[in-house]
């Protein structure tokens, strides 16, 4: 396999651009240094984002959730993440330490296109802006404060090839490992299990926020 591959591999740009062409003037014109206005209402119907960092020990992309509107615009160029309660890990908060670039990706159920914003990234914990975020008593632990420096929708052609809004198409989890199964295995027994399937969806309730 290595082989085949490394006969074939593209390792400039030239050889790229003779293969793909130039992007049309519409992929370029949507870029924007701000949140347009327009970008903005699309932020506030995401209820799903993927948060992509880079630091010292590699990439990270998070998935991060809560009801629609959760990334508040707070002006044009500023963008404010609560950091919600999740596994402790701190992947991508390590990460923006160390190299404040990030991406985000925001999913809209029912909407084929995708929005795009890169910026650089600070972790804020002053106590006034964590307040703006309490949810049923709880508040982040942080908030993630990005300033925005390209944003852009992305065309709905994955969502539509992948079908990913067709309730038809949706699995069920039981026809995949579970959780308890899967740690269970890559860790030869020692976490997971029955158990701990048993006891994840009270676990769950109650560390949501």
């Amino acid at each position: 396999m290595d082989a085949i591959v490394n006969d074939h591999l593209i390792r400039d740009e030239a050889t790229l651009e003779a293969l793909y062409g130039t992007p049309s003037a519409g992929a370029i014109a949507k870029e924007v240094d701000h949140v347009h206005p327009h970008y903005a209402s699309m932020i506030a119907a995401s209820p799903f984002m993927v948060l992509a960092t880079s630091g010292p020990g590699g990439l990270d992309a998070s998935p991060r959730g809560d009801g629609p509107g959760f990334v508040v615009v707070e002006d044009p160029r500023t963008l404010l993440i609560p950091d919600r309660r999740g596994n402790n890990r701190a992947d991508s908060l390590r990460n923006i330490i160390h190299d404040p670039r990030v991406a985000l990706l925001f999913l809209i159920p029912g909407c084929g296109e995708t929005l795009r914003v890169n910026g650089r990234a600070s972790i804020c914990t002053t106590p006034d802006l964590l307040a703006r975020f309490e949810f049923r008593g709880t508040l982040p632990r942080s908030v993630i404060v990005v300033r925005v420096e390209r944003v852009y929708f992305q065309c709905p052609k994955a969502i539509v090839r992948s079908d990913l809004w067709n309730p038809a198409k949706h699995i069920e989890r039981k026809s995949l490992p579970s959780t308890g199964t899967i740690l269970a295995d890559v860790t030869a027994g020692r976490v997971g299990g029955e158990q701990y399937d048993r006891e994840y969806p009270e676990r769950l309730r109650t560390t949501l926020y």
